[in-house]
C-alpha cells in the first residue's frame, strides 16, 4: 500500500510509459523497415492512429487517477490533503496554498467541487468525493454559446466560473445577496447616513468594467479586489463566504479566488448571471 503521492505517481508512470511505447518504435512492425514506400506510408499511418488512440488513453487516465480513500474533515493534515488540494488544483478550484492542511481555503473548494458534482456540500470528503475527483463533471454551462471569455455565475448552486478560450479555468464557491432587505448606517462622506435595499443579485447579461486592487472600502462594508460588474455590484473576496446567500448584493468570492481573478478576467468582458437560490 502507497501513499497517495505514489498512486498518483504510479498513474503517470504508466502512462509516460504508453507514450514511450507508442514513440520508441515498437508501434511499427520491424518489417515496415524494409517494406516498399507503399507499405511504409500504410504501416505509418497505422502507428499514427495507434499513438493517437494511446495519446487518449492517456488523456483518460488523467481523468481517472487513482485517489485516497481516507476521510478528511477541517483539520486533518497529511499526505492524503496535499493529494486532496492537488487535484483540486488540477480541475480549476482553488484551495489555496498546497500545504497538506485542510483549512477553509480547500473547504471552501471542496464546497465548489461538490456542488458541480451534484454532492450536497460538507466539509467532509468521503468516498463519494473522493470517486468523484477520479472522474469528474464539468460545471454546466449557462450560456453555451456565450463569449470563449466570460464569468458565468449560478445563484440556484452558488457558483461562480470563469471561461478562459471557452474551458473552465477557474471554478469558485460564492455568496451572493442574501434577499433579505436591509438597513444600514454608515459614516459616508463626512456624515451618517441611512442606506437601505433588497440585497439581491440581479440576473442578467453584464460586463466588467471598473476594479480596485486590495481592499475597497464601501458604505456596506470592505470588499478585497472589487471587479464591478453591474453598478455597485462586483465580484469580490470578502472573509465571509457561507454556503448560503449572505452579501448585500455583491458576489462574495474566497479570498484565494479573488487573488487570482484580477489577473485573469479583463475589462469589458460578459458576465451572465442566472438562477434562484431556494433555502
Amino acid at each position: 500500500m502507497g501513499g497517495p503521492r505514489r498512486r498518483f505517481a504510479a498513474a503517470a508512470l504508466i502512462t509516460a510509459g504508453a507514450v514511450t511505447l507508442a514513440t520508441g518504435g515498437l508501434a511499427v512492425p520491424a518489417q515496415a523497415r524494409t517494406a516498399p514506400a507503399s507499405h511504409q506510408s500504410a504501416s505509418h499511418q497505422s502507428a499514427s492512429r495507434q499513438a493517437s488512440h494511446e495519446q487518449t488513453a492517456q488523456r483518460q487516465a488523467v481523468q481517472r487517477k487513482p485517489a485516497p480513500r481516507k476521510t478528511l474533515r477541517p483539520g486533518a493534515k497529511g499526505a492524503e490533503v496535499t493529494a486532496l488540494q492537488t487535484r483540486l488544483t488540477e480541475l480549476g478550484y482553488v484551495p489555496g496554498k498546497i500545504d497538506g492542511r485542510y483549512g477553509q481555503d480547500t473547504m471552501m473548494a471542496v464546497w465548489a467541487f461538490q456542488k458541480v458534482q451534484g454532492i450536497k456540500p460538507t466539509s467532509t470528503v468521503a468516498s463519494r468525493t473522493w470517486v468523484a475527483l477520479e472522474n469528474p463533471k464539468a460545471p454546466r454551462a449557462l450560456v453555451p454559446k456565450g463569449r470563449q471569455n466570460r464569468v458565468e455565475v449560478n445563484l440556484t448552486q452558488q457558483i461562480m466560473v470563469l471561461y478562459r478560450a471557452g474551458e473552465p479555468k477557474v471554478i469558485s464557491h460564492v455568496s451572493s445577496g442574501s434577499g433579505i432587505p436591509y438597513v444600514e448606517y454608515a459614516t459616508w462622506n463626512g456624515r451618517r447616513q441611512r442606506f437601505s435595499g433588497s440585497a439581491t443579485t440581479p440576473t442578467g447579461d453584464y460586463r466588467t468594467t471598473w476594479r480596485v486592487s486590495g481592499w475597497h472600502r464601501s458604505y456596506l462594508g470592505r470588499l478585497y479586489n472589487p471587479i464591478f460588474f453591474n453598478g455597485g455590484i462586483a465580484l469580490h473576496g470578502a472573509l465571509s463566504v457561507p454556503l448560503h446567500p449572505a452579501s448585500h448584493g455583491c458576489v462574495r468570492l474566497p479570498m484565494p479566488v479573488a487573488e487570482i481573478l484580477p489577473g485573469l478576467l479583463g475589462t469589458g468582458v460578459p458576465v451572465h448571471v442566472r438562477g434562484r437560490f431556494r433555502r
